[in-house]
């Protein structure tokens, strides 16, 4: 499983909530609210006791995630939902919440859909939850000059699981062409360029390049010089002087081309 782009791939998703989040409790509350992630939320306001909704996915990725408020934090939203003035946390202000997580669900599933594929998200109170072992996203909501709201978004191992297969097939489908969608793609033109060397220079040496510089290689004349596409070599050969620009002729295709291109 390739952690880093799962959990890269966890704040693109925890990003569109927040922002999905933000949008919905705006226009229910009438009041401007902005979302996003951060690196490192102030979680000492966050008072009181937890309250967790449950996002679960279907379609294209599967799994769940939770986000996790405090009770003064919905309580404090609830004001604004509900037009009331502000009271002690009670059940009736978390069914509020819920209703406009629910709302920002269209938006959240319709955000990633470009990235993930056709997925669809729904939102429902949650308890009794233990958080071992889940990737956790900070994000923050504000309102106004009002101070940042810190909350969590928590994702289960079903959901990165999820995320693990999705970027395989993506790594997939950006290196190869699919065999028998090869000859709709013969025109295209890709570029592709020869390699006489290489060499490894130290910062220093780069710095004081001027011209007139010698850089020595690591080929001898008589090898041959690559020929790459995407950076791999898919031929060998000769240098030589076309029309009075350099060419090669080629003399060794190690593997074929057509296999490079759909493997």
């Amino acid at each position: 499983m390739d952690h880093r782009n799962n959990k890269k791939a966890a704040r693109t998703i925890a990003s569109a909530f927040a922002r999905s989040f933000a949008e919905s409790l705006t226009k229910t509350a009438g009041v401007s609210y902005h979302s996003k992630v951060v690196d490192d939320p102030d979680l000492a306001t966050r008072k009181g006791q937890p309250v967790h909704f449950r996002l679960t996915v279907e379609g294209a990725l599967r799994g769940e995630c939770f986000v996790e408020f405090y009770q003064p934090q919905v309580a404090e939203l609830a004001s604004r939902i509900l037009a009331k003035p502000f009271t002690p946390f009670d059940d009736s202000q978390a069914d509020a919440l819920g209703k406009v997580l629910a709302s920002a669900m269209t938006g959240f599933s319709a955000a990633l859909a470009p990235e993930f594929g056709e997925i669809a998200f729904s939102a429902e109170r949650a308890a009794d939850l233990g958080f071992g072992g889940m990737f956790v996203v900070p994000f923050a909501l504000t309102e106004g000059e009002n101070a940042a709201m810190p909350l969590l978004l928590y994702f289960d191992g079903n959901l990165m699981e999820a995320l693990s297969g999705q970027n395989a097939t993506q790594a997939a489908d950006k290196a190869a062409i699919d065999p028998s969608n090869l000859k709709l793609v013969m025109d295209v033109e890709l570029n592709v360029s020869l390699r006489f060397g290489q060499r490894q220079l130290p910062l220093r040496e780069v710095l004081e390049l001027t011209s007139g510089s010698v850089i020595g290689l690591d080929r001898q004349v008589d090898e041959p010089v690559e020929l790459l596409l995407d950076g791999k070599v898919i031929a060998r050969g000769e240098a030589v002087i076309v029309d009075g620009n350099y060419g090669l002729r080629v003399t060794e295709v190690p593997r074929s081309i057509a296999s490079q291109l759909t493997h």
